[in-house]
């Protein structure tokens, strides 16, 4: 662990270098190759050094976390080619694989929390220093103040919990019977994954975002609430029991009116964003259920999705960066212009709704599992979840590429390789590792 930090540090002046942009990023997928070989199948906690191991689950979203920020450097390449600041930009992107690479790994409770805090910081500057309009401001406070609400809380509740324990390690807690400890812990995964009611950041933050920024958000971000839930639900088994069927009910009400939002939106950006908060809410629900299926099925549902939706903005933004627009009703007619682009918005958008072979389908099975098991009465929500899910999916796919060229469209080029090659690179995995699926449920 610590020597794959080493490296992590020492690449700092290789973000200085004025031509190392592509250098950088080869880097990032030679440390995803470094960390492939310590990758084990075992749910126990390997690799240990100092308050930092692995086990199945932070292996996973730590090779997800390389994997993205790798695909972030390759998505914004318009950056090395204006010149805009691509330094600081690596230099920040490196800030936030260190903070998410410590969140991930870490043992202790106290630890997680001040990495998971930390890697807001990079992804504000993200926001603020490369997004597009004015309004990137409002949407970092955003951000931020939805965070830093709920955190006080779950600090104190760390305190009580260590004075409880007198320890901080993950596994050394036992069960704990207090209901509002539950709830102040918590409520910062609740923001962060984001449950319906506290959702209202991540449109805002997504929409003002550029693509990196949607893609560590989408990919990674709301990641951190479900692995902090996975990793704090066993301690409030007791309470969980008797509270947590309020949760559930929020998020299976959200999941249905936020696939009706969907269904009218005018802005690509925004319809992704608001399709994350529909699967996450399927996420959190399944983790809810404290059953096996359930943290199984969420597992497999944040990888898949982190991969999907980041695949999803790259598509958005790929339109975007040509017709200046993300309009739905001026990004038509786009089979005409680019038709291999088009295969590659077919595929993301059926990966989206859970069509095989996705990882999408095999999560959404498992969680489907879980919560007819929990309760049969779910089963109204999530016929409707998943058939609104197919139709804004449909809807995003069908409005985009046909119909007639936008009139107003004055100059146009072809998809670059650097383009097709990202893409690939998002669906490939997120449609091989459905093989090896038996291996992903092995973590508990």
């Amino acid at each position: 662990m610590m020597k794959m930090i080493f490296f992590m540090i020492f690449m700092t002046p290789l973000c200085l270098v004025k031509k190392g942009y592509w250098l950088n990023q080869i880097f990032y997928f030679f440390m995803v190759f470094l960390f492939f070989f310590h990758f084990s199948f075992s749910s126990e906690v390997l690799n240990l050094s100092f308050v930092f191991g692995c086990d199945l689950l932070s292996f996973s979203l730590v090779l997800l976390s390389l994997w993205i920020c790798s695909l972030m450097i390759m998505a914004s390449g318009k950056l090395f080619l204006t010149d805009n600041y691509c330094n600081i930009f690596l230099l920040v992107i490196l800030f936030l694989v260190i903070s998410l690479f410590l969140t991930f790994s870490t043992l202790n409770l106290f630890v997680f929390y001040l990495f998971f805090e930390m890697s807001l910081v990079p992804t504000l500057i993200l926001i603020l220093g490369w997004g597009y309009q004015p309004e990137r401001l409002q949407a970092g406070v955003y951000l931020l103040f939805y965070t830093l609400f709920a955190s006080l809380p779950m600090m104190l509740s760390i305190f009580y919990i260590y004075n409880y324990f007198f320890s901080l390690i993950f596994f050394s807690f036992l069960l704990l019977i207090l209901c509002y400890c539950m709830f102040c812990t918590n409520m910062v995964f609740f923001i962060k994954i984001p449950m319906f009611f506290v959702h209202l950041w991540l449109p805002k933050a997504h929409v003002e975002a550029p693509v990196s920024g949607s893609m560590i958000l989408a990919g990674i971000m709301l990641k951190l609430g479900g692995y902090g839930l996975m990793r704090l639900m066993s301690i409030f088994l007791t309470v969980g029991v008797k509270v947590n069927y309020f949760f559930i009910l929020i998020s299976m009400m959200g999941g249905l009116i936020i696939s009706l939002v969907c269904l009218r939106q005018s802005d690509i950006k925004l319809l992704i964003a608001y399709s994350s908060v529909a699967h996450m809410g399927l996420v959190l629900s399944g983790i809810l259920t404290m059953n096996y299926w359930g943290f199984c099925g969420s597992f497999l549902m944040m990888i898949a999705h982190g991969l999907c939706s980041s695949g999803l903005f790259c598509l958005a933004n790929i339109s975007y960066e040509r017709l200046m627009s993300r309009s739905i009703y001026l990004n038509k007619g786009l089979m005409n212009l680019m038709p291999s682009m088009s295969l590659w918005w077919f595929l993301f958008c059926s990966c989206n709704m859970a069509a095989p072979p996705s990882l999408n389908l095999m999560g959404e099975i498992m969680l489907f599992n879980s919560l007819i098991g929990w309760s049969f009465k779910l089963m109204f929500f999530l016929i409707f979840i998943s058939f609104f899910s197919a139709a804004y999916s449909l809807y995003l796919y069908s409005f985009t590429q046909h119909g007639k060229i936008y009139s107003g469209m004055y100059s146009f080029s072809n998809g670059y390789i650097r383009e097709y090659l990202l893409l690939f690179l998002h669906w490939i995995p997120l449609n091989i590792l459905i093989l090896k699926s038996d291996f992903m449920v092995l973590w508990l």
